[in-house]
């Protein structure tokens, strides 16, 4: 099999933008549910619905650039 370079870079694009997508939103999204006093269970819902969305952002735009 061919070893293809520019399939692996955007294997790696896709990873590395996801992992920190996800970390970036997990801690902005923790950081809007305390400024905001979301109550409860809601504040994880919120902080996981945030987490999702930036990670995804941040992969699609992560792996265009590539």
């Amino acid at each position: 099999m061919s070893d293809n370079a520019c399939l692996k870079q955007i294997a790696m694009n896709f990873g590395v933008g996801a992992t920190l997508g996800a970390s970036v939103g997990a801690v902005y999204g923790t950081f809007d549910a305390f400024r905001f006093k979301i109550p409860g269970l809601y504040k994880i819902r919120h902080i996981g619905k945030t987490t999702i969305s930036t990670g995804a952002v941040s992969l699609l735009a992560r792996s265009w650039r590539a």
